[in-house]
């Protein structure tokens, strides 16, 4: 007659145990996913200053190489505090994004750099909203000390969009 009762207790508390199991594995992803995403940023950033037309765009690229360089550092004491390992690359998507764009030049590379900008910033300030609701403390300090950063990178970026639309 009590094995049922001890059965259901060890089975809530196997639940409970795996879903803060699983918001720990959320959480190492959100900060690996920001670490990849600073280092392709700065990286895109160094191209935009390489390959861009205009000055307005090798301008945003030396904001996102400071910017996201800043934000990486907090990133990767973050990441050590968490006991993660932090990435040293960008991911696979944002290499073949790169050689796509290093590939651009002038007007083109301003369009397309632009429209990227924008995309990726849209993304990215989705994912760290989300994680300012995070039960871990550190992650909600970073992804709110952040946001407004990657919302100013946005604003910007849809300025340079509309920009390359006009010189068409």
């Amino acid at each position: 007659m009590r094995t049922i009762p001890i059965l259901a207790a060890a089975l809530i508390g196997a639940s409970v145990a795996s879903s803060s199991a699983f918001a720990q594995g959320a959480d190492q992803k959100f900060i690996k996913d920001a670490i990849e995403g600073n280092l392709a940023e700065v990286q895109m950033g160094q191209l935009a200053q390489k390959n861009a037309a205009s000055q307005e765009v090798k301008d945003y690229g030396q904001m996102l190489v400071t910017d996201h360089g800043q934000a990486n550092t907090k990133a990767t004491e973050v990441a050590n505090s968490l006991k993660v390992s932090p990435p040293t690359e960008p991911n696979a998507k944002q290499k073949k994004d790169y050689d796509k764009m290093s590939k651009l030049k002038g007007a083109a590379f301003d369009k397309a750099f632009a429209q990227h900008m924008v995309a990726d910033h849209k993304k990215d300030i989705a994912e760290f909203q989300k994680e300012t609701k995070s039960k871990n403390q550190t992650l909600v300090a970073f992804a709110s000390d952040t946001l407004p950063t990657l919302q100013k990178h946005l604003k910007s970026a849809q300025v340079l969009q509309k920009s390359a639309k006009s010189a068409r």
